[in-house]
């Protein structure tokens, strides 16, 4: 029995015409909802990222933001911004690795805004500067792209579109834990950039509200 992502990637055919001409379409109002909405996220949840900022400032040292590479549209890098919520150097030892349940990584005074996903909010930034998108494949590291391909090979797909800061593999799976769990992201990835459509952005953003307080983040 063929694999599940097997199973997806067989209707991945060659787009029609029309087809292609609609993705294009569509790929013009989604940047200009990106900027739009982007923008006044940003304006709106400013000060949320600075009392971010001030706690984590006060609760160890270090930057309060920082930058990490990640792996954007058609394969090309980009810095991704984030609120440092992890003690500073906290993988100087341990190198580019997925974060687990009670991380000891994490600074306790800031497990609040890992649970409430506030420390993604600077990625707005990134939007607005069109390296990501509000709804996208999560951008993976360097270091994990390269671990992950030597066992989803077709891992390189997901880097059609731009990456977001939320997805359809986050609403429906969560974080990743393990390689092994990638399977169903990379799953949910490819489902979305095969069906993408402006309902199912609106679906997406709106599902992700409650993720605000995820109690599964860590």
């Amino acid at each position: 029995m063929p694999e599940l992502i097997t199973l997806t990637l067989e209707n991945y055919g060659a787009a029609p015409k029309q087809e292609v001409w609609d993705r294009r379409w569509f790929d013009g109002i989604k940047r200009i909802m990106d900027v739009v909405l982007g923008a006044a996220a940003l304006m709106i949840l400013f000060p949320v990222i600075l009392v971010c900022a001030l706690v984590i400032k006060l609760s160890s040292r270090g930057p309060a933001f920082y930058q990490q590479l990640r792996i954007g549209k058609d394969g090309k890098p980009f810095m991704m911004y984030k609120l440092r919520t992890m003690y500073d150097n906290a993988e100087a030892r341990t190198g580019a690795v997925w974060a687990s349940d009670n991380d000891p990584r994490v600074v306790a005074t800031c497990r609040w805004m890992r649970r409430g996903h506030f420390d993604e909010l600077p990625q707005l930034f990134n939007v607005l500067k069109g390296e990501m998108s509000l709804v996208g494949p999560r951008p993976e590291r360097p270091e994990i792209i390269k671990k992950l391909e030597t066992i989803y090979p077709n891992i390189s797909r997901r880097l059609a579109v731009r990456p977001g800061i939320t997805g359809l593999a986050q609403i429906r799976n969560g974080y990743d834990k393990t390689i092994e769990s990638t399977r169903w992201k990379l799953d949910a990835d490819l489902e979305y950039i095969h069906y993408r459509r402006l309902g199912l952005e609106l679906r997406i953003l709106m599902a992700t509200l409650p993720k605000f307080n995820d109690k599964s983040a860590h």
